[in-house]
C-alpha cells in the first residue's frame, strides 16, 4: 500500500507544471550566478517591466487556449490601443478618459473577433491572423508611423515607479491582482469548470448545459480588454505612443502559455505552469541581453521554446 501511495504521488508531481517551474527557478539562479548585473535590484525592475504586457495577455490566452481556440490579434490589440490612446492624447482629451476609452476599444476588437468565430463559426486561427493584419493596419490609420510623447509624469512615473522606494516595482501589484483572478476563476468557479468542459469536448460540454459559444464570445472580449490594458500601460511605460506598439509579442505569449503546460488541443493546463513559463521566458531574454546576445538570437530562443513547449508535455506524458 505504502509503494502504490507513493507511486501515486510522484504521478502527481511527474507533471509538466512541476518541471517548468522547477526550470525556471534553476534558470534564475543560475543567471544571477553567472550573468552580471542580473540578480541586482535595478534589473529586477527591469525585468519585471519587460514580463508585464506578456503576463497580462498571456492570463486571458490561457482561458482561450484551454477552449480550443487561440487569439493571434492580442499584439495589434495593444498596438491599436497605444495608437488611439496618443490619437486622443493629440486631440487635449484628459488622460483619466483616455484609459477607460482604450479598454472599451479592447473590448470592441475582442467582440469581432468572438463574433466571427462563435456567431459565424469561423476557425480562430484563421480569423485572428486577419484581425491581427487588420487592427495593425488601422493603428496606423489612427496615428501614422509618428508618435506621441508627453504624457503626464504622475502616470508615467507610477508605471516604472518603485513600491515605496524599494526595488518592487509597482506594476507588480497589477501583474499579482489579475494573476490571482484569474487564477481563481480557471480553478475555482463554475465558469473554470466549463472552460475545460469546452476544451475537453464542445458536444458534452452542450450536452451539460454549458453554452461554448457565449463562453467563447466572452473570453475573447475579455482577452480584448487585457490587451487594450497592456496597450495604456505601454505606452505609459516609454511615454510613447506608436502604431508599431507591442509587434511581434504574439508570439512571445503564445510560447509562454504552451511553455506553461496549456494544451494547443485545449482541456488542459495550469495559470501556475503559464506564470511560470512567463517568468522563464522573460528571465532567459533577459539574461541574454545582459550578455549582448542579438535580437535575432533572441527570436531563435523563443522559437526553440515554442517548440519544446509542444513537444516537452507531450514526451513526458508518454514517459509518465
Amino acid at each position: 500500500m505504502s509503494a502504490e501511495l507513493t507511486d501515486t504521488r510522484v504521478g502527481r508531481l511527474a507533471n509538466w507544471n512541476v518541471a517548468i517551474i522547477a526550470i525556471t527557478v534553476l534558470v534564475l539562479i543560475i543567471a544571477a550566478a553567472s550573468v552580471d548585473n542580473f540578480g541586482t535590484g535595478q534589473n529586477f525592475g527591469f525585468l519585471v517591466l519587460d514580463l508585464l504586457p506578456i503576463a497580462l495577455v498571456a492570463l486571458p490566452m490561457t482561458l482561450v487556449i484551454v477552449t480550443g481556440e487561440i487569439d493571434l490579434s492580442v499584439a495589434s490589440t495593444l498596438g491599436l490601443s497605444s495608437a488611439f490612446m496618443g490619437y486622443l492624447w493629440n486631440a487635449n482629451q484628459p488622460i483619466e478618459t483616455i484609459i477607460p476609452l482604450c479598454l472599451l476599444l479592447g473590448a470592441v476588437l475582442g467582440a469581432v473577433n468572438g463574433f466571427f468565430v462563435t456567431v459565424l463559426g469561423l476557425p480562430s486561427l484563421a480569423v485572428t491572423i486577419g484581425t491581427l493584419a487588420l487592427y495593425r493596419g488601422l493603428a496606423f490609420v489612427v496615428l501614422g508611423d509618428g508618435a506621441v510623447a508627453d504624457f503626464p509624469s504622475l502616470y508615467t512615473d507610477w508605471v516604472t515607479g518603485t513600491i515605496a522606494g524599494t526595488a518592487i516595482p509597482n506594476v507588480l501589484i497589477v501583474i499579482i491582482v489579475l494573476a490571482a483572478v484569474f487564477g481563481v476563476i480557471l480553478h475555482a468557479t463554475p465558469v473554470g469548470r466549463a472552460v475545460f468542459a469546452v476544451g475537453a469536448g464542445e458536444q458534452a460540454a452542450r450536452f451539460a448545459g454549458i453554452r461554448p459559444g457565449r463562453l467563447k464570445f466572452w473570453l475573447y472580449v475579455v482577452s480584448g480588454v487585457i490587451s487594450g490594458l497592456a496597450g495604456v500601460l505601454w505606452t505609459l511605460r516609454y511615454s510613447s505612443a506608436r502604431a508599431d506598439n507591442g509587434a511581434g509579442l504574439e508570439l512571445a505569449v503564445v510560447a509562454a502559455v504552451l511553455l506553461g503546460g496549456v494544451s494547443i488541443f485545449g482541456g488542459k493546463g495550469a495559470l501556475p505552469g503559464v506564470i511560470a513559463g512567463v517568468v522563464l521566458l522573460g528571465s532567459l531574454q533577459n539574461a541574454l541581453r545582459l550578455s549582448d546576445v542579438s535580437n535575432e538570437a533572441l527570436n531563435v530562443v523563443t522559437g526553440v521554446l515554442l517548440i519544446a513547449s509542444v513537444l516537452g508535455p507531450n514526451l513526458l506524458k508518454r514517459r509518465t
